[in-house]
């Protein structure tokens, strides 16, 4: 009796020890110091959280009561602006004024709109939007609530969008119809469809606007198309399910989440080689699968500074910062549960 009395007690100080390191392994470790705020939306805690990047403290949690994983500024910067995709109510924008950390406004489109990809557009005050109902993107006035213009993307299951940094052209993604809906924005007309497979995800264009580069979750590919002659330039692999993209600041590297994987790939943009795999904790020993959550990196963000990229690990309820210089995680930022979109304000 007393041998298993004993037995038990060891079990019960080996249970507690464990249990104890999985809680310390698992706290946020955020150890820099750099300009701005970053704004975190929690999907499944339905709030956006405002990160000091320089004291490292929460600052604002802000409630948005819907169910988001898309936000950008607007030009100016003054707002942040969320889509309701994957909700009943996809017709919600919402906006949350940056100055004062508070939700501003909810604008309720009249139309049965399923809003989804976001980006700020080269105007105050708007951004556009991607119906994906409606294989639409619209450009939203979020000061008069009104939408001032709408162009089919003549694609099925519309969904991200980028803008050329020197056009008024868009690049939209069409899932189901595996291509890319090219738009001139002056003329209000697609001018391109680049048809290339079926899964078509995430897309980032370089800071010179001379590429366009797509996942595609499906078959595990990235392809690279000429913005000047639509050529597609080149395929090749990624990791297990690549969601999104994006390029360094000046434009050198383009880092890919691979979220079921649980990794970033860095490629070069000029060889389109791959220099660098960064496996996040999770999965790389049994005694990582036991100690962390499983990995899953989601969005991704740039520093404007260039020197760190943050990372969504939406598994693990963390911000996995990046140096831009060594592609290392050098911090984490704890969030609440299943952080996604990132917007960064100076």
């Amino acid at each position: 009796m007393k041998r298993l009395k004993y037995i038990l007690i060891l079990f019960v100080v080996l249970c507690s020890v464990l249990f104890l390191s999985i809680i310390v392994v698992r706290l946020p470790s955020y150890s820099i110091q750099t300009s701005g705020k970053l704004y975190i939306v929690s999907k499944v805690s339905r709030e956006v959280q405002v990160f000091d990047l320089f004291t490292g403290k929460n600052i604002a949690e802000i409630p948005i009561d819907m169910f988001s994983h898309e936000a950008i500024t607007t030009l100016d910067k003054n707002n942040v602006v969320l889509t309701n995709y994957g909700s009943t109510n996809g017709n919600t924008v919402k906006v949350v004024n940056t100055k004062t950390n508070i939700l501003e406004k909810t604008i309720e489109l009249k139309e049965n709109i399923r809003a989804n990809g976001i980006v700020a557009y080269p105007e105050p005050n708007k951004v556009g939007v991607i119906d994906y109902v409606r294989n639409t993107f619209f450009v939203l006035n979020v000061k008069t609530d009104s939408i001032e213009k709408r162009i089919q993307t003549k694609q099925e299951k519309s969904h991200l969008v980028v803008i050329h940094p020197y056009k008024l052209i868009a690049y939209v993604t069409n899932i189901n119809s595996g291509s890319i809906s090219v738009i001139d924005l002056k003329n209000n007309r697609v001018i391109k469809i680049i048809y290339c497979g079926v899964g078509r995800k995430g897309i980032d264009i370089t800071p010179d606007g001379s590429e366009i580069w797509v996942t595609n979750t499906k078959e595990n590919s990235m392809k690279i198309i000429n913005t000047n002659t639509y050529e597609i330039l080149d395929t090749f692999s990624t990791g297990d399910e690549p969601l999104k993209l994006k390029f360094s600041i000046d434009g050198k590297f383009c880092l890919v989440t691979n979220a079921h994987e649980g990794s970033i790939y860095v490629y070069d943009q000029q060889s389109k080689k791959k220099i660098k795999s960064i496996m996040l904790h999770g999965k790389n020993t049994l005694l990582e699968r036991i100690l962390y959550h499983t990995p899953r990196p989601v969005n991704i963000l740039m520093h404007p500074n260039g020197l760190y990229a943050f990372v969504s690990n939406s598994n693990a309820n963390k911000i996995e910062v990046i140096d831009m210089k060594t592609f290392k995680v050098v911090s984490t930022i704890g969030t609440e549960k299943v952080p996604d979109a990132l917007v960064f304000v100076e």
